[in-house]
């Protein structure tokens, strides 16, 4: 039987790289000030929590699976050490886990990656309403598709790769699906809720009920 540890992972500022103020600004307008910081305080906690698990964690051979990293081996650890560099709360997890004796894998198609990349850049740089109206039905009409295909890459890249008897980390962004799409012989942990984690993402973004948005909060700020 093989194992794999499932993190759905909400991704911090700090994961945004070159684009990361022009979608805090965003982000803010459409959530509104007041929520968008709470959630950033939820965020920073919810590593917190992430960590701590991890930490205390024994990461001998575990294989390591990363959204976004579309290499392994040398370019791959680059990398890593870049994220690390830019405050990556995630990739920080990830170097002291390969630092554990832990090894990452290829995860992505770089294809794929570049395509959705190029396609959020272009909806955080739009400047007038029309341009972000028309930018953002564009992205929203392909976004699904290309999700699922990102989806069924990765879940066949670990298929492929994580052999019998082998424990891997998934790390992985809380809207992608991958779960339906793994082979029944990989057991699942997940250490939060992907489902809760998703729930909460579209509260923060609607507006939704105060009091079942801070339940959720709180969730995700829980000890693993």
């Amino acid at each position: 039987m093989r194992k794999l540890i499932y993190v759905p992972i909400i991704h911090a500022s700090s994961d945004m790289g070159s684009i990361s103020s022009t979608i805090d600004k965003r982000s803010a307008e459409v959530c509104g000030k007041q929520r968008w910081e709470k959630h950033k305080q939820t965020v920073t906690e919810f590593w917190n929590q992430i960590e701590e698990y991890f930490i205390k964690l024994d990461a001998k051979d575990l294989k390591i699976y990363q959204d976004g990293l579309m290499a392994d081996g040398e370019l791959g650890q680059k990398i890593i050490n870049e994220g690390v560099k830019q405050g990556s709360r995630n990739y920080h997890i990830v170097l002291d886990l390969i630092n554990k004796g832990g090894e990452i894998r290829k995860t992505e198609d770089i294809t794929l990656l570049k395509e959705e990349y190029d396609r959020v850049l272009k909806l955080s740089q739009s400047k007038s309403a029309w341009d972000r109206t028309t930018t953002s039905i564009g992205y929203r009409s392909r976004k699904d598709l290309l999700m699922e295909k990102r989806d069924r890459f990765i879940a066949k890249t670990i298929d492929e790769t994580l052999k019998e008897a082998e424990k891997g980390v998934l790390f992985i962004g809380a809207f992608h699906d991958i779960l339906p799409h793994f082979s029944k012989d990989i057991a699942v942990k997940e250490i939060k809720s992907r489902e809760k984690v998703g729930e909460y993402f579209k509260m923060l973004i609607s507006g939704g009920n105060e009091e079942k948005f801070n339940q959720l909060a709180e969730y995700l700020m829980s000890e693993i």
